[in-house]
């Protein structure tokens, strides 16, 4: 039986909480009808409708608006991992986000940023009507543990839904009420400090009502305790973090950040503190692998995953399918006929050689969409691989959109992670925070320690100062989160991501020109067609050498212009609109189609204009700075 069957099981119960696809008159990004007043006390006096309700609540994070694809593959990029869809920030769409010139009227903002208050709008019921009812302190012990658990999931669910929305959108409308209360649905922009402060309070609450995963007895579609504490913890970085001045676009941090640091650490040591709940897998391949062949993954790394079924919008996702190795036997302008994620080509010699995370997170094939043949590709076309059409059992072959894969929320090596971040922060370069760190590094290079510490040496990363271990730990996460919409949002919280833009430009024009710590990147590479269905690419020749001089094809084998595809045009086109660069005899012009091509610092870019249809609604609500 799939995963998600919880989910969907109930989905016309879920009803009762509200149905998208009409506005209410009161608040134009509350996308829901909200329930009949004489039915809510009904609806919650048994666990069964309760539940149903919770399961509405659940519902607004699968589907292409949440997700299914645009939280998921669109907002994150572009960052120094992954680049969206090429094209111009003008296009109105996914490109604009992209490209940081995104326009408020773009309908992939403002249907997630509905489907996201839709999520809020039924939580909210669920919070205040669950603790109503007559079973929440009076019922049997099942009764009231089952009543007890619901609430506290509901609290996590919203959490979730405002934590998207203000990392997307900074200081967004904040109701902690339902729609139906009665009170004035016309509100301002609400601090987004405030907001974080709320949440992570929730959340303590939440956490003393849901039970630990092994006495729940369910998968990790569900919230459990690690899975809030989890959630808190990142929140908890997050309002630690840097974001822009709503005035001056300006970043900045909250005088108090330490005060969340500490919260963080608090949660992360006590989830590391149960083993039995939540552990690393020992294969990171194993463990991506259980998602593309809709397995539960057995250590419960993933302490929380978004369920997706059903082949719609709606319920399902386009992972596999947006993202991940491309079709590649019909014609389209980018050389595919989907998929609109690539890998940042430096990205792919950030990671160690044998760093077992590199070819889980990054694919360089490309596959037919009639068969179960491979083909290699280019370094500017090579895709991200933790969900790809082709590790499904049996291998899925045709074009079909929705392949039913789960988004991971959080995992554990994140909390080994935040854990070692917070440390540091708070203690410097600890015995325990290096301890944890290098247990995410060692699983990297199949449980090899020595190797992970000598690779991590040799990248010129060194654990002796906070500074030092600081600039670490950014580089292994960097490793470790490729394409799960991770990257992004840590850079920014680190007031980062200018500098690393910058950086990962610079570093492209190197990349180009074959100029160190590139210089030994090959021109071309070579491949031999599989003859096996279903066979991986046979490359021939290193990665990390240089091609000959005498630059004979092996034979038997397939030329693909590896390095020569970082042309003069591709750095062009990660320029502004109209900026010319020139590489060797060639002089090429920007279209502004690459990556964050329209980016420009302190301007408020790292958020999303709030949708303009709000805008006009909501007199009381002030655009965002920079748009």
């Amino acid at each position: 039986m799939k995963p998600s069957v919880f989910f969907r099981a109930a989905l016309a119960a879920s009803a009762l909480v509200g149905t998208a696809g009409m506005v209410t008159s009161c608040k134009d990004y509350l996308d829901v009808e909200p329930i009949a007043l004489n039915t809510t006390e009904y609806t919650f006096s048994t666990v069964a409708g309760a539940t149903a309700a919770v399961i509405g609540a659940y519902d607004p994070l699968s589907g292409d608006n949440s997700y299914g694809q645009r939280i998921s593959m669109y907002f994150p990029y572009d960052s120094d991992e992954m680049i969206s869809s090429p094209g111009p920030a003008t296009d109105g769409g996914r490109r604009g986000i992209a490209r940081y010139k995104a326009l408020a009227t773009n309908s992939d903002l403002t249907n997630p940023w509905n489907t996201l208050y839709q999520g809020v709008e039924r939580s909210n019921i669920c919070i205040q009507q669950i603790p109503l009812s007559p079973l929440y302190n009076g019922g049997t012990p099942a009764d009231t543990a089952a009543m007890h658990r619901l609430h506290g999931e509901a609290l996590t669910l919203r959490a979730q839904y405002y934590f998207d929305l203000v990392r997307h959108w900074g200081d967004v409308p904040a109701q902690f009420t339902p729609s139906v209360s009665g009170q004035d649905f016309l509100l301002p922009n609400a601090d987004r400090q405030a907001t974080l402060a709320k949440l992570i309070e929730d959340l303590a609450l939440a956490q003393k009502l849901v039970p630990w995963r092994s006495a729940a007895g369910v998968a990790s579609e569900r919230i459990t305790k690690g899975a809030v504490k989890a959630l808190r913890a990142r929140i908890a970085l997050f309002r630690g973090g840097y974001s822009p001045n709503p005035t001056t676009g300006a970043m900045e941090r909250p005088a108090d950040y330490l005060d969340y640091y500490r919260i963080a650490r608090q949660e992360c040591s006590e989830i590391m503190a149960r083993p039995a709940e939540h552990s690393l897998n020992p294969s990171f391949e194993g463990l991506f692998k259980s998602i593309n062949q809709l397995q539960y993954e057995s250590a419960n790394e993933i302490m929380f995953q978004v369920g997706m079924t059903g082949s719609t919008a709606a319920s399902d996702s386009k992972l596999g399918y947006y993202n991940g190795p491309r079709l590649q036997n019909a014609s389209s302008i980018y050389g595919s006929t989907q998929g609109g994620v690539n890998v940042v080509p430096t990205y792919f010699y950030a990671f160690d050689s044998t760093d077992t995370r590199r070819d889980v997170t990054i694919t360089t094939y490309g596959m037919a969409n009639n068969s179960t043949f491979f083909t290699g590709v280019a370094l500017n076309v090579i895709a991200d691989g933790k969900f790809r059409r082709d590790w499904r059992t049996p291998l899925l072959t045709g074009a079909s959109n929705y392949l039913g894969y789960n988004w991971p929320v959080i995992r554990f090596a994140d909390v080994l992670l935040m854990f070692a971040e917070t440390e540091n922060e708070l203690e410097g370069p600890t015995a325990n925070a290096r301890e944890a760190m290098l247990r995410v590094r060692t699983r990297a290079f199949g449980g090899n320690r020595s190797r992970a510490e000598a690779t991590l040496a040799q990248g010129g990363f060194r654990l002796t100062s906070k500074s030092d271990f600081f600039n670490a730990i950014a580089n292994e996460r960097y490793l470790e989160f490729g394409s799960e919409a991770i990257r992004k949002y840590d850079l920014i919280r680190w007031n980062l991501f200018s500098a690393k833009m910058a950086e990962v430009k610079a570093n492209l024009e190197k990349l180009a020109r074959g100029q160190a710590p590139y210089q030994n990147v090959p021109q071309y590479m070579y491949f031999r067609t599989p003859t096996t269905v279903g066979s991986s690419v046979q490359w021939t020749r290193s990665f990390y050498r240089p091609s000959p001089t005498l630059n004979t094809a092996p034979t038997g084998t397939v030329r693909v212009n590896w390095r020569q595809a970082i042309d003069a045009a591709y750095i062009a086109n990660t320029k502004p609109l109209g900026t010319s660069f020139t590489l060797g005899t060639t002089t090429a012009v920007s279209l502004g189609t690459g990556l964050a091509a329209e980016y420009v610092p302190n301007a408020g870019r790292e958020l999303l204009p709030i949708p303009q249809a709000t805008i006009a609604a909501d007199n009381k609500l002030v655009q965002n700075f920079g748009y």
